[in-house]
């Protein structure tokens, strides 16, 4: 039920045809009783800042969950970036801090790092690449670093992404090897898909699957399908997998303790939440 004191989380994206996050956020919110929702809202990037400046004057706004196109230029409109936000370079959720200024934090990296350890995949020490420097990528790379990769390759079709984010994380973590330049998946191990390819019918697969070795750690973030072309392929070479839903679901308890309220067991989530694609 919504009514007049209910707390509005905008969910920000485009387009919203494929937002998984209010079937899980709204069906745990009724089970917990808390008087809130989160309604997708689709911006396209063209009108973005000056909605942005319009969402946060809503007497009832709450927060916002930020997602593609528009997780990079979140940082440049927030008044306060986070350290993670600042490292990734994008941002997925914001908030109103006490004295009315608008922050922002990041949790994308959190809940695929999360994921991958909490199905026993090792990270420190490892090689990994990521395809895809956006906004979900370069969280996604910050936290790996973070998490003890010993080597991260970076691939984006705009090199330019690629080569700032690698400079990012080169000036954090002095120690990390990085590469940019090839998608190429053999010899690491651990590949990631965080580009959007896999949206659309018809996109090509992100990289050759058939240079991915059996014993490499597959990881998607594509939420169209949980199982896309490319997971697909992947795990019909033996690799063991993540569904981008699995990202979602761990970073979620992150999102909702930013937010206040609370942080609860991812499995408690998963119980309650009406995901359908």
């Amino acid at each position: 039920m919504i009514r007049g004191s209910t707390k509005l989380i905008a969910h920000l994206g485009y387009p919203t045809t494929t937002f998984k996050a209010p079937m899980i956020y709204n069906p745990w919110f009724a089970f917990r009783g808390i008087d809130a929702i989160v309604v997708p809202m689709g911006v396209k990037p063209e009108d973005y800042p000056e909605f942005f400046k319009l969402l946060f004057r809503l007497s009832n706004i709450h927060g916002a969950l930020v997602t593609m196109p528009h997780k990079i230029v979140t940082t440049q409109l927030a008044d306060r970036v986070s350290v993670t936000a600042q490292i990734a370079g994008s941002a997925n959720a914001l908030r109103l801090g006490a004295d009315g200024l608008v922050e922002a934090d990041m949790f994308d990296g959190e809940g695929f790092t999360g994921g991958l350890l909490g199905k026993g995949q090792q990270i420190a020490g490892k090689s990994v690449l990521v395809v895809g420097c956006g906004g979900v990528g370069s969280a996604i790379a910050a936290s790996l670093a973070k998490a003890g990769a010993a080597r991260l390759a970076l691939f984006d079709p705009n090199d330019a992404n690629a080569q700032a984010l690698a400079g990012r994380l080169t000036a954090a973590y002095p120690q990390l090897v990085v590469q940019t330049g090839s998608n190429d998946p053999a010899g690491f191990d651990i590949v990631v898909n965080a580009s959007p390819l896999g949206m659309n019918a018809g996109d090509p697969l992100p990289m050759d699957v058939e240079r991915i070795d059996p014993s490499t750690f597959v990881g998607e973030v594509v939420m169209k399908a949980e199982m896309t072309p490319f997971l697909a392929a992947a795990a019909a070479k033996g690799c063991r997998y993540q569904v981008g839903t699995d990202m979602l679901f761990e970073q979620i308890p992150a999102y909702l303790e930013f937010f206040g309220f609370g942080r609860p067991p991812v499995q408690e989530l998963r119980d309650h939440a009406a995901i359908s694609y």
